[in-house]
């Protein structure tokens, strides 16, 4: 798809820290070929993730948002950029002359039929089946209904009226502007099918998967399924004719009392959970950017069941600043006889950043043959092997230095005699 000699490619993902930003950065992190540039309009998880950050970029609706993100391009020699959010995409799409290179998704009039619900299922009223909906509230249609904005995402200002007197209160109690659609209350499974579109208007691939759990619209919980797999990929192909979608897109359906699924939505952008197919081999962002560039593209799907599931991650920010680790080995690098990999990892980075690691121990047996033994001999600047009766305090330059070990008597000592930040391994994560 691409080759050693083509030159690095700058994409710009904005906003870099929404779920989809985020799971954009997962795929593309360790890729040769494109550097990603994080750009938010305020501060959020993609400062902590994004090694090039650009934050207090305007909001996509400010009236200086062209001439903020024009000049963006030109000083980070942007070669495209990949927007992560539906209101975004239509934004950056109806500027894309503008702005003058390419933005990642479908064109604009696709994305700005997805971007609306009751758009999107006028125009797909005779292609899918589509629960009764309606713009006004109804007279005719039984309770319970559900109620969500025409535009917007994330199961957010949503209701499920179970009577009447619930609906009103509910529209009752908007403090803004929004147009919302009543629709027929569907109680079964969800499911979304993640699908990817060439640039020759070609359906190349159709994944659907169960929402098992769902948090604030995302899926925390889904996994592979085979149930009605066939007439998902038929409603794929039906909206890929008549909507054109290119690159990553997917839809998501619901079973009514009759366990038949009805359209939810389309998004013409990649699920925040079709990592699950990544697993697989369907790296929907890195396809995205290359059919954006229009390289074509195969797929080697692995074929296996998968499930995901998803939670909080942490990242960390600590203000200090050091250039030699001191770490301990029982019970620290080597836990239950077996090397500690979180520890591992995190010396990688420190070495593939020039800091200087030693290791310093007590360790009652030969510790090179350990080393040896465990195929991390080469891991280290330097080896300290001490007696059992030596203190590790006396052998530390606390110079620009940190300790690492899993003793509290030893990290008390050298934090007392020293004054150097000293870590347990489960402070570790902060370091990383």
């Amino acid at each position: 798809m691409t080759s050693k000699t083509t030159p690095l490619k700058n994409i710009l993902v904005f906003p870099c820290g929404s779920e989809i930003g985020l799971e954009i950065h997962r795929s593309l992190k360790n890729n040769t070929h494109y550097r990603l540039i994080g750009g938010s309009s305020i501060d959020d998880h993609g400062k902590f993730v994004y090694e090039n950050y650009i934050g207090n970029i305007p909001f996509h609706d400010a009236s200086t948002f062209l001439d903020e993100i024009r000049k963006i391009v030109k000083k980070f020699r942007i070669d495209a950029i990949y927007p992560s959010m539906d209101s975004v995409a239509v934004t950056l799409k109806n500027l894309e002359s503008e702005i003058g290179v390419t933005v990642i998704g479908s064109s604009e009039k696709t994305t700005l039929i997805c971007a609306s619900k009751s758009t999107t299922y006028t125009a797909l009223k005779d292609v899918v089946p589509i629960p009764r909906w309606s713009t006004e509230r109804p007279a005719d249609m039984p309770h319970p209904i559900f109620i969500k904005p025409d535009v917007g995402y994330g199961s957010r200002n949503v209701c499920l009226a179970t009577d009447a007197a619930v609906m009103a209160s509910f529209i009752r109690l908007q403090k803004t502007l929004v147009d919302f659609i009543y629709c027929d209350y569907l109680p079964g499974k969800e499911y979304t099918i993640d699908c990817f579109s060439n640039r020759h208007e070609q359906l190349i691939f159709t994944g659907p998967r169960e929402r098992t759990r769902v948090s604030n619209g995302i899926s925390t919980n889904t996994r592979t399924t085979s149930r009605h797999r066939d007439f998902f990929k038929e409603c794929a192909e039906n909206i890929n004719r008549a909507l054109k979608p290119r690159g990553a897109w997917f839809f998501q359906m619901k079973e009514d009392h009759a366990a038949q699924p009805k359209l939810l939505e389309v998004a013409t952008r990649l699920g925040g959970s079709s990592s699950l197919f990544r697993s697989q081999g369907i790296n929907f962002a890195l396809l995205s950017i290359y059919d954006a560039f229009d390289l074509d593209v195969r797929l080697i799907p692995n074929n296996y069941e998968v499930e995901l599931d998803r939670a909080l991650n942490n990242r960390y920010r600590i203000d200090i600043d050091y250039d030699v680790i001191y770490i301990d080995y029982d019970d620290c690098l080597l836990v239950d006889g077996q090397p500690n990999p979180e520890l591992i990892s995190f010396l990688f980075r420190a070495i593939n950043q020039k800091k200087k690691v030693i290791l310093i121990t007590k360790h009652a047996g030969n510790i090179k043959e350990s080393l040896r033994r465990h195929r991390i001999s080469d891991l280290f600047d330097e080896v300290i092997h001490l007696e059992s009766s030596e203190s590790k305090c006396d052998f530390i330059n606390p110079e620009r230095a940190i300790f690492i070990d899993d003793s509290f008597a030893e990290r008390l000592a050298v934090k007392n005699q020293h004054g150097i930040p000293v870590f347990s391994l489960d402070m570790i994560e902060a370091l990383t």
